[in-house]
């Protein structure tokens, strides 16, 4: 019962924040980055969010590549990193009016998954954002887990942008995102997650991708045994 009550307050603070913050970054265009920092950071304040982190964030990343199980692994990252960030989505999540302009008026990357034009698409937007100087943000998986021991297959969307681009690569492990907030189940238990930041690096090779999709998945295994 708790955690339903949990959960309706913070979808009441979403509520009525996230319009307001919607307003004012199509007002203030410039300004973008701090207010979606500032309504991510009063959102862990009010509601005391702990996240246990081992590793260091690389600021100088260019791309984070982050395994996805919860709408905190969003809210979290929008709050605590210095750099303005690029979240790449499915383009469908743009169609929801309230989360669609969330996403919009920030300039996130939408992309259509099924058209046979994605990567051109995707490769253009990611130019622009780059040449911004922001940071790009994707979850290989494509879509949120449901929190197992396995992560679900990588899609090559990051795969093609980090070697379009040469780009600086920090790979992020999150466990325990989902059992803190569950959108789909009205569950919010607010339980403290897991957060392990890898050290960033330049790809080298032709099986880099492959060979990070095993080091996340060995270090996964690893913090999901020992939250367990």
């Amino acid at each position: 019962m708790m955690c339903k009550i949990k959960a309706i307050s913070a979808f009441c603070y979403i509520l009525i924040a996230l319009p307001f913050g919607i307003l004012l970054m199509y007002l203030f265009n410039g300004f973008q980055r701090k207010i979606r920092h500032g309504l991510a950071r009063t959102f862990l304040g009010i509601f005391r969010i702990r996240a246990y982190v081992s590793g260091s964030l690389d600021p100088t990343a260019q791309i984070l590549i982050m395994n996805h199980q919860s709408f905190m692994d969003v809210i979290y990252f929008e709050a605590i990193h210095p750099n303005d960030l690029c979240w790449i989505a499915k383009r469908e999540l743009g169609e929801y009016f309230l989360y669609g302009h969330a996403l919009k008026a920030p300039k996130m990357i939408l992309i259509d998954r099924e058209s046979k034009r994605e990567s051109v698409s995707l490769i253009k937007e990611a130019k622009d954002r780059l040449d911004r100087g922001r940071t790009l943000c994707i979850f290989p998986e494509g879509t949120r887990s449901q929190g197992g021991e396995k992560l679900l297959p990588f899609k090559n969307g990051a795969k093609i942008l980090v070697e379009h681009f040469r780009l600086k690569v920090q790979p992020i492990i999150l466990c325990n995102t989902r059992a803190c907030l569950d959108v789909s189940a009205v569950s919010f238990s607010n339980s403290p997650f897991y957060i392990k930041y890898l050290p960033a690096f330049l790809p080298q090779g032709e099986q880099w991708y492959e060979h990070l999709k095993e080091q996340m998945q060995s270090e996964y295994s690893k913090m999901y045994l020992e939250v367990r």
